[in-house]
């Protein structure tokens, strides 16, 4: 692969190549590189830079090792993007001269080059290096990008989605009151409006990326593009890079508008809900879990399930219904709390042990009732922290709390024990049992950070279902027209948010449903092709609904960097990079002289 080189020349010494453009030994080894090139004054300063991350790291971000690594790539790209032109400058302080380009494989080879006198390849115009010195095929991508930009506003698109986003963030709040209270002003002002933001930019970004590939195909203008010095890659990641720069404009707009209004609203609640707002809405909260039973489930079902066939046989198509069966008995046993029974939990809150004292926490709790009662809510006593290891809090009088719904409360400090340890136990005073789920029945609340870094990381993931959903469009548009591309990607949108029906039949291992009489199942030929079908679906949707930041939002939860760089990779990296290669792949092999143009 040739790349270009400058030429440095002085009397009496061999000429010196220095590479132009992005510098990867730079990149990755830093300050030693920098060392080892000479470059005495950046090599101190990059070396002093590393120190003050590697501090920061251990001391303020140990919470936010994301946000470490992310300062730490920020510096390593500066390295890389001003190394080559630091060399260059200190061999012209020495005394150098700059003679011109050659295009070659390697340093040494330049040099041998122009030592030979190899002048058909020497430029004679130096070509002044700016502080983001861009490889060319980096510069060619920008260039479509450009073009993108230039034809959203060309159409007025750009404005389009804009008022329509502006609209839903404004309009919505206004046309759909609250009931003044904490949690329905979220509703309105965070879930509905992220919600729409979500549903209009998603489908605006297919639409885009469908119609900004295949139009330009089908009206002959790509046959032109084409015919430049730039690879079909760079015309189809141009164009991804044009797409989601204008989705971080527009999510920008969009995001900054419902977080101002947002406080601008707050502000006309009641003092004692703005105090419920302020503790359970506009903060970062992370969260504790009990410990996981999902293994000792499966092996105590896997068990009784050998036992039952030794003892009866059951038919192969039934074999999946009646684990399901006995599954859902083991469970019981961890999650019911008979009348007059107590049942406790241990909560590990791991490091956040640290930085939790004297800060008070709250508990989340959700049960489900086996009957109704007259009143429509149950009675629940709690005890928080461990005899004589920390001090304990009850409750003084029972609780009347309803079922199937969370329940918010907070417990005082210092409840847990040296090593971090909470210990929660409930009591049954009701005449029937109550059964806390084992997914989400308890859970512990504690304050991690500010809503405004919490909001950006929410805006974030959306981000990345945005570049997976352009990614989706370009890959339709590379094979298929116009609308025929529209139509795909909407079809495998609707599939992707069918994921509960596909889990429910990859679950019960048909497609047939069961009898609401005998409550068996039924079963079908299609299953042999279709359930392992529907599984790997399942799979690859779960990548991206295993991330759902507006409701972690608009309920107070903190979103770590952890989170939004597990979405990036999972959503961007691995999902959409397979689906762009697949996309690249297809627009290469497309033969665009066959394309016809408007008649």
């Amino acid at each position: 692969m040739f790349r270009e080189f400058e030429i440095f020349t002085k009397p009496s010494v061999s000429p010196v190549a220095v590479k132009r453009g992005f510098s990867w030994p730079g990149f990755f080894f830093l300050w030693i590189w920098a060392f080892s090139r000479g470059l005495l004054l950046p090599g101190g300063l990059i070396l002093l830079g590393s120190l003050g991350i590697g501090i920061l790291k251990f001391t303020v971000w140990v919470n936010n090792p994301a946000l470490c690594l992310l300062v730490s790539l920020i510096l390593q790209v500066a390295v890389g993007l001003r190394g080559n032109s630091w060399r260059s400058k200190k061999l012209e302080r020495a005394g150098y001269g700059f003679v011109g380009l050659i295009s070659a494989k390697s340093p040494s080879a330049a040099s041998a080059a122009y030592s030979r006198g190899d002048k058909s390849k020497l430029a004679t115009v130096h070509v002044t290096q700016t502080f983001i010195s861009l490889p060319g095929w980096c510069q060619r991508l920008f260039a479509i990008a450009g073009l993108t930009w230039k034809a959203a506003f060309r159409f007025r698109l750009f404005l389009v989605i804009a008022a329509l986003l502006l609209a839903s963030v404004v309009g919505l709040p206004l046309l759909v009151k609250d009931d003044g209270t904490a949690r329905g002003f979220t509703q309105i002002l965070l879930t509905y409006t992220l919600s729409a933001i979500t549903g209009l930019l998603g489908l605006s970004t297919l639409w885009l990326s469908c119609g900004i590939l295949a139009r330009d195909i089908e009206e002959c203008q790509m046959q032109v593009v084409a015919t430049k010095p730039i690879a079909r890659w760079q015309i189809w990641l141009g164009k991804w890079l044009g797409i989601m720069s204008l989705n971080a404009a527009l999510l920008a707009l969009s995001g900054t508008c419902v977080y101002g209004l947002l406080y601008w609203r707050a502000a006309r609640l009641p003092a004692a809900e703005q105090k419920i707002l302020r503790k359970e809405v506009l903060v970062a909260r992370g969260s504790a879990r009990p410990q996981n039973y999902d293994a000792a489930v499966e092996a105590e079902t896997e068990r009784i399930l050998r036992e039952r066939l030794q003892n009866a046989a059951v038919e192969k198509a039934d074999l999946a219904e009646v684990r399901r069966q006995i599954r859902e008995q083991v469970k019981a046993q961890y999650q019911l709390v008979p009348p007059g029974y107590s049942r406790g939990w241990q909560i590990d809150l791991g490091f956040a042990k640290n930085f939790l004292h004297d800060k008070p926490l709250q508990l989340r709790v959700k049960f489900n009732a086996a009957r109704q009662s007259a009143s429509g809510t149950f009675l629940a006593l709690w005890q928080v922290g461990a005899p004589n290891v920390t001090p304990l809090w009850r409750t003084a009088e029972p609780m009347s709390l309803a079922p199937d719904t969370f329940h918010e409360f907070e417990i005082p400090p210092n409840l847990f024990d040296h090593q971090g340890v909470l210990t929660v136990i409930f009591v049954n005073p009701n005449d029937t049992s109550l059964l806390f789920p084992l997914e989400d029945g308890m859970e512990v609340l504690y304050p991690e950070g500010g809503f405004a870094l919490n909001f950006a990381r929410g805006l974030g993931i959306i981000f990345c279902w945005m570049a997976f959903l352009a990614a989706l469009g370009l890959t339709a548009a590379s094979f298929l027209t116009f609308p025929v591309a529209a139509f795909f990607s909407m079809a495998v949108l609707v599939v992707g948010l069918s994921g509960r029906t596909l889990a429910e039949a990859a679950g019960s291992g048909t497609i047939a449903g069961g009898n609401a009489e005998t409550g068996i199942m039924g079963h079908s030929v299609a299953d042999v092709v279709l359930i392992p079908v529907f599984k790997g679906l399942l799979a690859v949707i779960n990548l991206v609904q295993s991330f759902s930041p507006i409701d972690s939002l608009s309920s107070g939860r903190s979103i770590s960097w952890t989170e939004l760089g597990s979405a990036f990779a999972q959503i961007v990296l691995l999902l959409g990079g397979m689906i762009g290669l697949i996309g690249i792949g297809l627009f290469n092999r497309r033969e665009l002289a066959t394309a016809q143009g408007n008649q």
